[in-house]
């Protein structure tokens, strides 16, 4: 399993909006711009996670979008499995008894357990948790430029 363009700029804008102020109302051009995500595509990957319940899209002069939820609530394996759909290492995951093999295959209980923790990685970590982060890293790389701000 690979992660998909799609997926890694739904990442990358989602942690954008989680290092604002909650309630902050960003552009799509802004955050295509400070997050090198191609505009036409976020555009598209915006109405995905308006779709599942993520962000809220605003129109008009003043519009743009924002986090529907607090960032705290809103982890990595959330945003992936709303763009990419449900996680599986291997196709016998998918859908057991798919493969007559799963019931007493050694290497199916190695996929099972991986994907498990794989998951359990992700869903545990949040977007507040992963701004933060990414603000800390950013600055220890770059301690000339001003410091960026990360609110929760």
């Amino acid at each position: 399993m690979q992660l998909t363009m799609t997926g890694e700029y739904a990442i990358r804008a989602m942690i954008c909006l989680a290092s604002k102020p909650a309630g902050t109302v960003m552009q799509i051009y802004d955050i295509s711009r400070e997050w090198d995500i191609p505009e036409s595509f976020l555009r598209k990957i915006v109405q995905l996670l308006s779709k599942a319940g993520f962000i809220n899209s605003h129109r008009g002069v003043r519009g743009g979008i924002e986090l529907a939820k607090p960032a705290e609530s809103i982890s990595l394996l959330d945003v992936i499995e709303a763009i990419e759909g449900k996680l599986f290492l291997n196709k016998c995951l998918v859908r057991p008894q798919t493969c007559r093999r799963d019931r007493w295959c050694a290497v199916h209980l190695v996929w099972h357990e991986a994907q498990q923790k794989m998951k359990e990685t992700l869903g545990s970590r949040s977007l507040a948790s992963l701004a933060t982060l990414t603000a800390v890293r950013y600055q220890e790389l770059h301690p000339q430029e001003p410091q960026v701000a990360v609110y929760q």
